[in-house]
């Protein structure tokens, strides 16, 4: 090894990395991200509905179904806040952000759902129904 092989040597690194399974994996993981990678993204509200809890829970948890501009997937979306989903109209513009359940799955007693609402007409919803601010009409 020479005192200017620092190139070969980065570049030998860039060629075993592909082959690394760690690496392979976050690829996928972006490749088959609904946000491909971001934290959050925009959408539009297709339709409302509720999912029942899991066990040992019995709730009716309040979602949506979200058509996201960016990719154009349509993804379920949690609605967080007591009587939230007034707010929300369908065709409304809504910003989704990912729920935090571990490895990028599910959280808690909502099966199928990844992602929870956080914005409705640039409106944030927790003001909305804390009853702080009032929806802006688009």
């Amino acid at each position: 090894m020479g005192l200017v092989n620092a190139r070969k040597l980065t570049n030998i690194r860039k060629k075993n990395l592909k082959n690394q399974k760690a690496f392979r994996r976050k690829k996928l993981k972006i490749k088959s991200d609904p946000l491909k990678g971001s934290s959050q993204a925009k959408g539009i509200v297709v339709s409302k509905f509720q999912i029942e809890a899991k066990q040992p829970n019995s709730a009716l948890r309040k979602c949506c179904r979200v058509q996201l501009k960016k990719t154009g997937q349509i993804v379920g979306a949690f609605i967080p806040g007591n009587l939230a989903q007034k707010f929300i109209d369908e065709h409304d513009e809504v910003i989704i952000e990912k729920i935090g359940g571990k490895q990028g799955k599910t959280k808690g007693d909502l099966s199928g759902i990844r992602y929870q609402v956080i914005k409705v007409n640039d409106q944030p919803l927790r003001l909305l129904w804390k009853g702080r601010i009032e929806k802006g009409r688009r």
